[in-house]
């Protein structure tokens, strides 16, 4: 357990202790903390131990209780959750400077063009479980990513999406629906595509994974993949180049722009 903790942060570490040293320098008992805060109590001592990260609820309970007259409160701005998990926080960078993007999803809409009630739905499925406050920072996170799409009209983004990702329902049937209308209405702006990859003959290649192919204002390529609990962001040429000839591949066999949109209007008028 002393090695679990040693490899959390150090801000959860620090803030756990001071929560700690403010609670028994005040005589509050970690029981009247717990029942303040509407927390058992191993889940108060696992915050105090730096193995998890104090909530926000948990540093109001406390400083209030102990009279720390906001000094506990103030923690919480270096206790943020970070906004993209950290294999992903490369990626997101690139991303922000690309001058063109084009993608590839199998069983997901893209980010950039995920709904918030959709993105809720699929974050807040995470496991292990996020806690509430870390679904609605990365949920913001991911709505403001999408800026770049309209902010930068002179940025080329082509999505290919295969057809289960269209038909695999997040949240609800509602939630779904106005996620797949939200593809047409970005689809009609000049700078982005949307093709659909419809399930059957030809899709060999496209069973295998998700590609995303950025290009930098130097003219710098790079490749994205990602997995379950890994991914990988590529500059080198040969592994570039073999990603690029999948995309390429895979959108061979998609539906034209004008076809993708009245086959996604088609589902979501089935949900």
């Amino acid at each position: 357990m002393a090695g679990a903790a040693s490899e959390a942060p150090i801000a959860w570490r620090y803030c756990g202790s001071q929560i700690k040293l403010w609670r028994e320098q005040t005589g509050v008992s970690r029981n009247a903390l717990a029942a303040e805060a509407h927390y058992d109590y191993e889940y108060v001592k696992s915050m105090e131990n730096g193995r998890r990260r104090p909530t926000r609820q948990l540093l109001h309970a406390a400083d209030q209780l102990c009279g720390a007259g906001g000094k506990l409160i103030a923690a919480q701005e270096y206790l943020k959750p970070e906004p993209f998990p950290a294999r992903t926080q490369a990626f997101v960078a690139v991303e922000a400077e690309a001058i063109a993007m084009h993608s590839y999803e199998p069983l997901l809409i893209p980010g950039l063009l995920q709904t918030a009630e959709y993105a809720r739905a699929l974050i807040g499925s995470s496991c292990p479980p996020l806690d509430d406050e870390t679904v609605e920072e990365r949920v913001t996170a991911r709505v403001r990513r999408q800026e770049i799409v309209v902010r930068k009209p002179g940025v080329i983004f082509g999505f290919v999406i295969y057809e289960a990702a269209l038909r695999s329902v997040l949240g609800d049937a509602a939630v779904m629906r106005e996620q797949l209308m939200h593809l047409t209405e970005v689809g009609r702006q000049r700078n982005v595509s949307i093709q659909v990859l419809p399930i059957g003959p030809g899709a060999g290649v496209a069973l295998n994974g998700g590609i995303t192919l950025l290009e930098t204002a130097d003219h710098v390529d790079y490749a994205f993949v990602e997995g379950q609990e890994t991914s990988a962001l590529y500059a080198e040429a040969d592994k570039v180049s073999a990603l690029t000839r999948k995309h390429g591949m895979i959108r061979m066999h998609a539906l034209s722009v004008e076809e993708s949109a009245k086959f996604i209007e088609k589902v979501a008028g089935q949900l």
